[in-house]
């Protein structure tokens, strides 16, 4: 601690985190080793973290192999491998009924010829009246990306081809970049017509033995255009994307009254059961990487998970991030973050 028991901070962001730290009388520190609390992006952790002793008293916001649940192709393999080990030891009840709450998933290049099997016994299963087409739709996604950066929604294999020529191997590149592609929730639950995911914050403090504080708020995040799961309007982002930096591109966005419901909004909408099954799939999944996180007393890590309901009011995990945006677009949004 700093002059008087002054905690000192060391922040690289300028949002209601830094609010937050001032309000509470901290003292900013530049200097990148002596501070208390240090609160920073992911690449300062990467590029410094390995070649760092921490003092007794000092805590950092991520914890060394934080991608481990927040990239999206080890997120997908680390839940699959929990579910693998609970098959082993015949607890299939529990495989089953724990952790059937992520899409089928793939990784792109590697699971291509896996993918396309599946995609063709899907093409010949019979769907339900509410998302008949010609074809299932997959949602296509970089591992390495952000704020709904490089998405795109198909439902014909020639439009991944297209995709395999823009993305092919080149001599002078090790490889093409890395993508998921999962099922897409064709018939998610609606509120006006719209469609919507949840955002809720989970802080974890250790995975050894697992400590997690769950946010009694969060939001919703809207799209601005009425749900449609026809062919013809894949396209259009605005109405599939609810991630907050595509739907201020839309035209007619408000930007005064946002694309966000408080948490507690959504709350008296839906049902007390939904958000059970939330939060013991939120437990599901960091037990998934608990054996592989490297413990650290000196971590500790604030997860934004985004969950999507469909209309049977099942709860999906869709991904979860190492670095939750708090910076606020609305008066309403800086109120819940801060």
């Amino acid at each position: 601690r700093g002059v008087q028991g002054t905690v000192r901070f060391r922040t690289t962001f300028r949002n209601t985190i830094y609010d937050v730290f001032r309000a509470r009388g901290w003292r900013e520190t530049e200097s990148d080793t002596d501070w208390d609390v240090a609160w920073v992006d992911v690449g300062w952790i990467r590029d410094n973290m390995d070649a760092m002793h921490f003092d007794e008293h000092q805590r950092i916001n991520h914890f060394r192999n934080h991608y481990e649940l927040t990239r999206k192709d080890a997120m997908n393999r680390n839940l699959r491998r929990m579910q693998r080990q609970l098959m082993r030891e015949e607890r299939h009840d529990e495989a089953a009924r724990k952790y059937d709450f992520f899409p089928t998933t793939y990784v792109l290049p590697v699971d291509y010829g896996p993918f396309v099997e599946e995609f063709k016994q899907q093409a010949r299963a019979t769907l339900p009246p509410c998302c008949a087409q010609a074809n299932a739709i997959w949602i296509m996604k970089p591992i390495g990306k952000a704020q709904g950066k490089g998405i795109f929604l198909f439902n014909k294999l020639s439009q991944i081809n297209e995709w395999r020529k823009d993305h092919r191997w080149k001599p002078d590149e090790a490889q093409t970049e890395t993508y998921v592609v999962q099922r897409y929730i064709e018939n998610p639950l609606l509120v006006g017509g719209k469609k919507f995911d949840l955002r809720i914050y989970a802080l974890v403090t250790s995975f050894n033995p697992l400590v997690c504080y769950l946010y009694c708020s969060g939001f919703a995040r809207f799209t601005g255009f009425r749900y449609s799961s026809s062919a013809k309007k894949l396209g259009e982002s605005y109405m599939h994307l609810t991630n907050v930096a595509i739907q201020k591109t839309a035209p007619g966005y408000d930007a005064d009254a946002g694309c966000k419901w408080p948490l507690r909004q959504l709350k008296l909408y839906l049902i007390g059961k939904l958000f059970a099954e939330m939060q013991e799939m939120i437990i599901a999944s960091l037990l998934a990487v608990q054996k592989v996180m490297i413990q650290d007393k000196h971590a500790f890590e604030m997860y934004g998970y985004d969950i999507m309901v469909d209309d049977q009011l099942k709860p999906w995990l869709i991904e979860v991030n190492s670095s939750p945006s708090l910076s606020a677009d609305t008066p309403t949004d800086y109120e819940l973050k801060f």
